[in-house]
């Protein structure tokens, strides 16, 4: 038991299951899916988990020493040594493997392929980027905000512009959301030698304006699925959709504000918890309201 509580520790389940869902909300947003089915979704859901369990697998697998001091992930199976680096290489390919293969038998080989893409990002390129520049924020969102496109690749079957804007928005969201969780953990992050802050002084003013920037930023490009037809706001419930929309937009513009405010732990964690509620509402939000 205490095995398998470490292969699912290895996944990171509820990182994991806040990607999928962007995944499979995205994938019923698509113009070609007009029905709910739980088989469907089921599925995309497994392949979904499966693939980034794989991503996550491979980054604890790298980073066993980093994880090893720091506070936050130092029970981590690999880096806490209940698990061989080479146990975590194999858990990594068999769930890539088997991950991939439901996505593309089940859906297509495009939600394949760009999950396979995703995994190389993630793993590959972000993962050792951590310790090199801040720029690894910028290069990690884009396997952050991909599980939107799989998922519109899989009932959509091509990418087309709804899949690009909730491409788009989950890549914008991404910037304040991390660096709020690098401020919060930026002591743990610095003896681990990762760098992912905008400042290399840590937190800083130009850390936080650049949180209020990107909420800024964010604010008009998650109106555009209204403004393209792919949500109705014309009726009672789009209109309250919208409004929940725009309300969203409005909160996270004003934590971020806050955390420059008052340039402090707390404020970040805010921010950081403030993101996930954005995340969830927006996207369901959208689906809700779906033309």
């Amino acid at each position: 038991m205490k095995k398998i509580r470490d292969y699912f520790l290895l996944i990171k389940p509820s990182l994991s299951i806040l990607v999928v869902f962007s995944s499979v909300i995205s994938y019923l947003l698509a113009p070609k899916v007009v029905e709910f089915e739980w088989k469907m979704v089921g599925l995309l859901f497994a392949g979904g988990m499966l693939v980034t369990g794989s991503a996550n697998a491979i980054n604890q697998t790298k980073e066993k020493d980093t994880d090893a001091v720091m506070k936050r992930t130092r029970n981590r199976p690999v880096a806490a040594g209940r698990m061989t680096q080479e146990e975590g290489w194999t858990f990594a390919i068999i769930t890539g493997v088997a991950g991939l293969f439901i996505l593309g038998y089940f859906f297509n080989w495009l939600s394949a392929g760009l999950a396979a893409f995703s995994l190389f990002l993630y793993g590959f390129i972000y993962t050792p980027l951590k310790k090199v520049n801040s720029m690894a924020v910028f290069a990690g969102a884009f396997p952050g905000a991909l599980p939107c496109l799989i998922g519109w690749a899989a009932g959509n079957d091509q990418l087309t512009a709804g899949g690009w804007i909730l491409f788009t928005i989950q890549f914008l969201w991404q910037f304040p959301h991390f660096w709020a969780i690098a401020w919060v953990a930026h002591k743990d992050y610095s003896a681990a030698g990762f760098k992912l802050l905008p400042s290399t002084s840590g937190p800083t003013k130009f850390t936080a304006i650049q949180t209020v920037v990107y909420s800024l930023v964010l604010f008009p490009v998650s109106l555009l699925p209204f403004y393209i037809g792919m949500c109705r706001f014309e009726e009672i419930k789009g209109m309250i959709c919208l409004g929940l929309v725009i309300l969203c937009n409005v909160f996270m513009v004003m934590r971020s504000f806050t955390l420059y405010r008052r340039m402090d732990v707390s404020s970040a964690r805010k921010v950081m918890f403030g993101s996930y509620i954005y995340l969830a509402v927006v996207l369901l939000a959208y689906l809700l309201s779906k033309a």
